[in-house]
């Protein structure tokens, strides 16, 4: 499964919401289409994107196709969004420490907004 298959398929609202309503059980592709404002067959086409990123798994029970989360490629996502956030916050939290550093501890410099202007 690519990394590139998983975040493309969950960029499409229609298909977060596919992923949303199977983090409540395994559905069927009619009770996934239902709520949806979309055909059955546009359905159909998001629920292949989905297995194809590795998101989903059908299988076909009886005249019924159930749908279930691959909570894998879920977990692989996550985990690789969470490694760049902690890259990012050890980031930021090395500029606010050379900010911070930088800083001038000096309180006894005058504002300059408050600096006697007579002498204009």
């Amino acid at each position: 499964m690519s990394m590139d298959h998983v975040f493309a398929a969950l960029a499409d609202p229609t298909r977060r919401a596919i992923i949303d309503r199977l983090r409540g059980g395994d559905k069927t592709a009619g009770e996934l289409a239902e709520p949806l404002p979309i055909s059955r067959s546009a359905v159909s086409q998001h629920l292949k994107v989905l297995e194809t990123a590795g998101l989903i798994t059908r299988s076909k029970s009886a005249q019924q196709r159930i749908v279930a989360l691959n909570a894998d490629a879920l977990t692989e996502a996550a985990g690789w969004l969470q490694a760049a956030h902690d890259e990012w916050q050890q980031r930021f939290d090395s500029l606010d420490r050379i900010l911070a550093e930088e800083v001038p501890t000096d309180t006894s410099t005058t504002d300059p907004s408050t600096t006697d202007r007579t002498a204009d």
